[in-house]
């Protein structure tokens, strides 16, 4: 009985497994340590390809982002140095902007009727299984749609179909991001607002969205990084061209289009923007992430 008592380790009066004895304690600590080291070696098969990445795209492009041509003129003629791809700065930033405009506001008022009104309705679960599914559905799907619904009807590529198919990508990140940050905000702060005598129309204007507003912020952000390196889509809508152009109604240049193209040209001239797009892409994103970074640790209820 001895020797099964010190295998199992110390023992209270009541016959009870003492958990602070010094063996507990070392195996805790041991089984600890393996723990710790099994999620550095798999946070480490996450970040190394993240960094060879950056290096490989930041060592070949970064030294030609000094090059001011780069951002005020247009791409050189096949085979011809200089140029670059200011257009494709502004097409990128105009189908960013028309998506912001659909995704936005529909994605945060559907967010806000399944926190808010339709909790456990049967239209509810639609939604959400709508957006679920919408979040696995292929970039290049999502641009076989715009093509069906707004290229087709309109007859010509634009800006304005690009940004209808970035926009239908970016939807259920917005609407799964803002219904989980108005979830987090306390049950309290809505019932005292109805102590008060807050309607249900001000006590969700005045009080859940500004509480929730950080993390509906990041929401936002990561969905736009989410659709700013998509390229699958573009090509059935925006499509590309060479020239500068604002009007939304006309086929437009964009960075991953650009990138895309330029990679498969057998000219170094036009590889070599590539890699430079590449980088200003990557920088948007990783702007837009460490933004979204910060206001998520700005949240406060």
């Amino acid at each position: 009985m001895t020797s099964i008592q010190d295998q199992a380790g110390a023992t209270t009066p009541s016959g009870m497994p003492d958990l602070t004895s010094s063996s507990v304690s070392g195996n805790r600590n041991r089984v600890g340590t393996i723990l710790t080291i099994v999620s550095g070696v798999f946070v480490a098969f996450i970040i190394i390809p993240l960094l060879l990445v950056l290096w490989d795209v930041g060592g070949r492009g970064l030294p030609l982002l000094f090059n001011t041509d780069l951002y005020t003129e247009l791409p050189p003629p096949p085979g011809l140095e200089d140029g670059g791809f200011g257009h494709a700065i502004i097409g990128s930033l105009m189908t960013l902007g028309i998506a912001a405009a659909i995704s936005f506001p529909v994605g945060v008022l559907a967010a806000v009727y399944l926190a808010e009104f339709g909790r456990g309705t049967r239209i509810a679960y639609l939604v959400k299984f709508s957006a679920n599914v919408l979040t696995g559905v292929p970039a290049i799907l999502i641009g076989l749609f715009a093509y069906t619904i707004v290229v087709r009807p309109l007859g010509s590529f634009s800006a304005f179909s690009g940004g209808v198919a970035l926009g239908v990508l970016m939807l259920p990140i917005v609407i799964r991001s803002t219904e989980e940050a108005l979830l987090l905000v306390p049950n309290e702060m809505r019932q005292a607002a109805t102590g008060i005598g807050a309607t249900r129309f001000q006590t969700i204007t005045r009080i859940i969205i500004p509480a929730a507003m950080s993390a509906i912020v990041t929401g936002l952000i990561l969905s736009l990084a989410r659709a700013a390196g998509e390229a699958a889509p573009l090509l059935f809508t925006a499509f590309n061209n060479s020239f500068w152009n604002t009007d939304p109604m006309r086929p437009i240049a964009t960075l991953p289009v650009l990138i895309y193209f330029f990679s498969i040209i057998p000219y170094k001239p036009q590889q070599d923007l590539a890699w430079a797009a590449a980088v200003v892409l990557l920088i948007i994103v990783l702007t837009a992430s460490l933004l979204a970074r910060f206001f998520s640790r700005a949240k406060k209820f």
